[in-house]
């Protein structure tokens, strides 16, 4: 259990507990579901490792699923994903969820309650985590706020064709006030601390930049035959993949009509490639707007004999997909940072990715893959046939992807994140000093 710091009771050098927030989205749901995907990864893979270092972690998540165990121990050592009812038990709009979250912050402190649990630390993801975790600090006033975003409100404006893009005011609202309230900010790149500051006003010097990591074990090189036969690949195609949420900003257009050009420019090379787009649910009967119209352009453009949409996929099967892949595409509008890119790496896959977020940091053209304007189908489809062509270009890419992927292990991520915990609870520890040492009533006689 952990204790409160006091001035007898010095702050650890190091959280023994933290409480993780990922109140919209479990970690450890499938990828390419409707509303899961690097965030989902990050969470539960971070925790993991956290444990591994000897740091307990508690994830509190809403519950989407009454036949769910309210208590899951599938983080490893010290690590467990708890559901807290907070409103319909099913998933619902993200943007609904708002409306619930007083429910949610009385489970929480409930459960903490029954079991007398104390947290060093709150790590909350996403805005709507940010203001639970506000909530959580006032019954627990000693433990900091590390906050993560992962994607914000304004640069989802940035990119928007629609008002159906556009992420709602009340995100906007959330997102400024988690900036003023958290007491440590973490960012993926250099250019989400720019974001930050340009676009939300954010103070210097609250944030740390951290990339996310990805697990080595998991995603290592796989030989293309055995990977290709273990997912119903002939071996004698070739192979390019898409991974993700099915969603506008993600691009997935821009990969079809890229496909298109390459049909109808290269006929002989695009004859025994499969393109698979792994994420959200095609054979449901009421498919969401972006699912329907990506399955009618793909028919539209011709390329329905070799494009396929294989919904979403378990974390223990996309390794396969990567490696049966002669790449991964992934034509985003935005991404914070792209850890499809980086797992894809790791595997030794080069990847084609829009010069955009984090994106443009994690890949460096021509050296461990390749860049490509957003939302430019032309230029998508000639890097695309340049990596179907050239064996070597592929190879020498894929090699200097997955040394480069080396310096993303979890545990060096960890390592670098224990810091931020240890800077902040220090700072946490002082400005509570100072607070009392100030309220403090003079002795009169």
């Amino acid at each position: 259990m952990s204790i409160a710091p006091t001035f007898d009771n010095p702050i650890p050098t190091r959280p023994r507990r933290i409480a993780m927030l990922s109140v919209h989205t479990c970690p450890l749901a499938l990828l390419g579901g409707k509303k899961t995907g690097g965030m989902n990864v990050y969470v539960r893979d971070f925790s993991r490792e956290l444990g591994r270092q000897g740091v307990q972690v508690d994830v509190f998540t809403r519950s989407q699923d009454d036949c769910q165990p309210r208590i899951k121990h599938d983080l490893g050592f010290g690590g467990r994903v708890i559901h807290i009812p907070a409103g319909p038990e099913r998933p619902i709009p993200v943007d609904t969820i708002q409306n619930h979250l007083d429910e949610f912050i009385a489970g929480v402190l409930a459960f903490t309650a029954e079991e007398d649990a104390h947290y060093d630390i709150i790590h909350s993801h996403y805005w709507l985590s940010g203001l639970v975790a506000e909530k959580l600090q006032q019954a627990w006033p000693h433990a900091p706020i590390v906050q993560m975003f992962h994607t914000l409100g304004l640069m989802k404006n940035r990119i928007a064709t629609n008002i159906n893009e556009r992420a709602p005011q009340a995100r906007i609202d959330g997102e400024h006030h988690v900036i003023e309230i958290a007491d440590s900010l973490i960012v993926a790149t250099p250019a989400e601390q720019a974001q930050l500051h340009w676009l939300y006003g954010a103070k210097l010097g609250k944030e740390t930049i951290i990339p996310p990591g990805v697990d080595l074990e998991r995603f290592q090189p796989i030989p293309a035959d055995i990977a290709k036969t273990k997912v119903g690949i002939p071996c004698s195609d070739k192979n390019i993949i898409f991974a993700g949420r099915i969603e506008p900003l993600k691009g997935i257009d821009t990969l079809l009509q890229a496909m298109a050009l390459i049909k109808k420019r290269y006929p002989e090379i695009a004859k025994g490639v499969c393109v698979a787009i792994i994420g959200g649910d095609p054979w449901t009967d009421s498919p969401d707007e972006e699912m329907a119209r990506l399955q009618e352009m793909r028919l539209q453009l011709g390329v329905g004999d070799f494009v396929a949409f294989l919904g979403a996929k378990d974390q223990t099967t996309l390794p396969y997909y990567y490696a049966a892949a002669e790449m991964v595409v992934m034509p985003s509008h935005y991404e914070s940072f792209g850890m499809v890119a980086l797992e894809a790496m790791a595997m030794g896959t080069p990847v084609i990715a829009s010069e955009v977020g984090g994106l443009a940091f994690l890949i460096r053209d021509g050296e461990n893959g390749f860049h490509v304007p957003s939302r430019d189908p032309d230029a998508l489809a000639e890097r695309i046939y340049e990596l179907l062509a050239n064996e070597s270009c592929r190879a020498h890419l894929g090699l200097q992807a997955q040394a480069y992927a080396q310096s993303y292990d979890w545990s060096i991520i960890v390592t670098k994140m224990l810091k931020v915990y240890a800077k902040t609870l220090q700072n946490k520890f002082v400005k509570s000093r100072q607070k009392n040492a100030t309220n403090l009533q003079p002795f009169t006689v």
